[in-house]
């Protein structure tokens, strides 16, 4: 009985993350479909609208809006929405939780090459960090002296983690891309460099 739950353990841990990354683009291929088709269909005539037009034309929008964020006068107008949005009380912190978050993917996305470091404590624990600023405001360094580097210790199996404020001797390169060193991170150590 234990080797049949075993077996049923394994067959899951192996199709469950294929399953629901596909369950997740699904989802959202169908989502961005119903809410650009329900547009589509009240401005279109019923005989011009076929399914799959709605996902077309999201990705169409998506790709628009892409290229005018580039503009200055589309830049601005973002930046007017996020100091109305920053000043609302409760929204304020969803907004700033979800630009963090992405601002978090687009830093990953970037892969800079001494991004990933390795921080030490004492004489044994070593810690795996991501470089997050390397010139902070001079209101964080307070009356240190010394140049210090932002350094996020994430917490594993969590979506937390430490910020700190460290001297760039005291940091460490480590030869790993972001990506890899997230999912370490995430999974507690149990994916390492070889594995990945």
């Amino acid at each position: 009985m234990k080797r049949l739950v075993s077996l049923t353990l394994q067959g899951l841990v192996a199709v469950l993350p294929v399953a629901l990354t596909i369950y997740l683009v699904y989802w959202l291929l169908v989502t961005l479909e119903t809410m650009t088709g329900a547009a589509l269909r009240a401005v279109l005539p019923g005989d011009w609208y076929f399914q799959g037009l709605g996902l077309i034309s999201g990705l169409i929008l998506l790709m628009l809006i892409g290229l005018l964020v580039n503009a200055y006068v589309v830049r601005h107008l973002l930046r007017l929405g996020d100091t109305l949005l920053s000043r609302i009380p409760l929204v304020k912190s969803v907004h700033g939780a979800i630009q963090d978050v992405l601002r978090a993917f687009s830093i990953a996305n970037k892969q800079q090459a001494d991004s990933v470091v390795m921080v030490t404590l004492g004489d044994n624990m070593r810690l795996l960090g991501f470089v997050t600023s390397r010139e902070p405001s001079t209101r964080l360094r307070g009356a240190v002296d010394e140049s210090v580097v932002g350094v996020y210790l994430p917490m594993s199996y969590q979506l937390g983690g430490y910020t700190v404020y460290l001297p760039a001797s005291q940091l460490e390169s480590v030869d790993l891309s972001v990506e890899e060193a997230m999912r370490i991170a995430v999974t507690g150590g149990i994916q390492n460099p070889k594995s990945i």
